[in-house]
């Protein structure tokens, strides 16, 4: 049987849930770039923080820790995505060492989708740009839930909007590309 405590503590985690959860699916999406693997890194990270929730709620900002945990998740999933893609890379590379251009990115003329161009940058780019400006947190609340300086957020932020600016083409003013990115802060369509 739970006690008052456990109670309250449970009820209390559910409204974080009920709060928080699209907003942590939408972040893992952005960061990711994998609709279906939104709500899975979104509740893993949620799970977790359950696990540690009498903790986490007497720390001051949940929010902020629950964002940094679906980063952590997020980048995880992606180091293992690189890793089993050079795994196959390797698997079906031909055989001899020819010079056969496999060295070259992808010919695409140019990035159109926002998204698209997102998923291109560097985990660290990608989360400072979508923590900055799709989710609209200050520099100082990037660099708490990334764990980085807040001097890294700025120069890592500027990089990945110039960028998204040559990704998607040199008429796409960085205005532009800003706004594009936080269009992605009301959700549409994961």
């Amino acid at each position: 049987m739970g006690t008052a405590v456990d109670d309250a503590a449970a009820a209390e985690f559910h409204a974080f849930f009920e709060a928080h959860y699209a907003e942590l699916a939408r972040l893992a999406h952005l960061l990711t770039g994998e609709a279906d693997a939104a709500d899975d890194l979104a509740a893993d990270a949620l799970l977790a923080l359950w696990h540690r929730w009498d903790r986490v709620r007497e720390a001051g900002n949940p929010v902020a820790y629950a964002r940094g945990v679906v980063a952590n998740l997020a980048r995880t999933r992606i180091r293992s995505a690189v890793r089993e893609r050079r795994r196959i890379a390797l698997f079906w590379a031909p055989r001899g060492g020819g010079d056969d251009g496999a060295a070259e990115g992808p010919d695409v003329p140019a990035v159109v989708d926002v998204r698209e161009a997102l998923r291109r940058l560097p985990f660290r780019k990608r989360a400072c740009v979508v923590l900055r400006h799709a989710f609209d947190l200050s520099e100082r609340d990037t660099s708490l839930v990334l764990g980085i300086s807040v001097g890294t957020v700025k120069s890592q932020t500027s990089r990945a909007v110039a960028e998204l600016q040559r990704l998607l083409g040199p008429e796409t003013p960085a205005a532009r590309v800003r706004l594009a990115v936080a269009a992605q802060r009301g959700g549409g369509e994961r």
